[in-house]
């Protein structure tokens, strides 16, 4: 990692994309991560794959199945929100 976690700093799976949530704790061997519409989770540092400009990127592959499915969820509510119905 070139920078180390700190709370606050936003999370994401890939760099470039929305944040889709935060650091919440920082620990020895896990991290303490809110996800938006999810609610808190540990995620083991080894799951860290890069700190870089003040935002910690997640590798993916790392992930059990419930943080990946909170995850993409995440801005489910504002996808909802920024979308009018289509006339058909």
């Amino acid at each position: 990692m070139a920078e180390s976690v700190r709370v606050d700093q936003p999370v994401f799976l890939h760099d470039g994309e929305v944040a889709f949530g935060a650091v919440r704790e920082v620990h020895k061997h896990e991290l303490r991560i809110y996800i938006e519409n999810a609610g808190e989770f540990t995620v083991p540092t080894s799951a860290v794959h890069e700190v870089h400009f003040d935002k910690v990127i997640l590798d993916g592959r790392k992930l059990d199945e419930k943080l990946r499915a909170a995850i993409g969820r995440a801005h489910a509510a504002e996808d909802d929100e920024d979308h009018e119905p289509v006339d058909e």
